[in-house]
């Protein structure tokens, strides 16, 4: 029986292999994913993101806890930085969010970032797509929410959480993040902490101020929780609920935004490993004197390298 085959029985280990077909970029895992994709589209993505130690893992636990009461099948994707030095990463989410072996209907992975910009793996969207093909019907996405180009999450989830904590800086700075820009919800954690009303207050402004492109019509509802006491959690899972609801029809913006996210995804990849293979990187020494001696511009050695490039159709594993 084949992996698909097991895979719609409900064979657990079926979507590990599959899972991990998928994050290496091997052919196998895109051919099941062009297969899968028709029955694809059930299920409602969140993103979680948010500084280190705001408490994302043990607020996912709790929101599991939550959805599991209500019956849905929950899958989670989180997603560790990739180290620029050792290539490696330190997956520990699989730790620090409770063992659940005992329930078929939870799935917890981790991937590493290899290195992309924006803080996801470039096989998390296929990770999505297998997860809602398996029939698991709330995905949670989770990255670590660093600097100012962390917003990627929002890319391919219908909705984006932005977990906060009090002491994390001031208004000033939380107005300067381009996650507070993306989140469709902002969460306080560890509430009865001094300053989290403050937090609460402020972050109450910023959507009021409408930070989406000036808009005003899109205000963000602000939840204090505490994950570790699990009070707020489930307001927060009726919050997303709510927006939720009205963001999974297929001609939604949303979904269309994640299409188009992904389609663009998709060939800039496709386009880095051609840069990245020997052939480009020839294409690029050939021109690296002109560009130095100022003889030839950036954008035009970009434009003769481009044009000289042979994007191959062929996925291959990624780099």
């Amino acid at each position: 029986m084949g992996l698909l085959d097991r895979l719609a029985q409900g064979d657990i280990s079926a979507l590990a292999r599959l899972a991990s077909y998928i994050e290496n970029g091997d052919p196998l895992g895109n051919d099941a994913i062009n297969q899968l994709y028709p029955a694809t589209g059930n299920a409602l993505v969140v993103g979680i993101t948010g500084p280190p130690g705001a408490g994302k893992s043990t607020l996912i636990d709790g929101m599991i806890e939550t959805w599991r009461t209500l019956e849905h099948r929950v899958g989670v994707i989180a997603i560790d930085p990739t180290s620029p030095v050792s290539g490696g990463a330190t997956l520990g989410d699989r730790i620090r969010i409770r063992e659940r072996t005992d329930d078929p209907e939870v799935f917890v992975r981790s991937m590493a970032s290899r290195g992309r910009r924006g803080g996801l793996a470039p096989a998390t969207a296929g990770m999505v797509h297998l997860l809602d093909a398996a029939g698991f019907d709330r995905i949670l996405v989770e990255t670590v929410g660093v600097g100012q180009e962390e917003v990627d999450v929002a890319s391919l989830a219908h909705l984006t959480i932005l977990l906060q904590v009090p002491g994390a800086g001031d208004g000033v700075q939380a107005l300067k993040a381009g996650l507070l820009e993306i989140a469709d919800l902002y969460a306080v954690n560890k509430a009865d902490l001094p300053g989290a009303e403050m937090l609460v207050r402020e972050l109450n402004s910023i959507a009021m101020l409408g930070l989406d492109s000036g808009s005003k019509a899109r205000s963000p509802h602000v939840v204090k929780v505490s994950a570790m006491t699990g009070d707020g959690v489930e307001k927060l899972v009726t919050e997303i609920e709510k927006l939720g609801s009205e963001r999974r029809d297929a001609r939604s913006p949303s979904c269309v935004r994640i299409a188009r996210a992904e389609i663009t995804a998709l060939v800039t990849d496709r386009v880095r490993r051609s840069i990245d293979s020997d052939c480009g990187q020839k294409q690029i020494e050939s021109l690296v004197v002109d560009v130095a001696e100022r003889r030839l511009s950036p954008r035009d050695a970009s434009e003769i390298v481009l044009s000289k490039l042979s994007v191959s159709t062929s996925p291959g594993p990624d780099r």
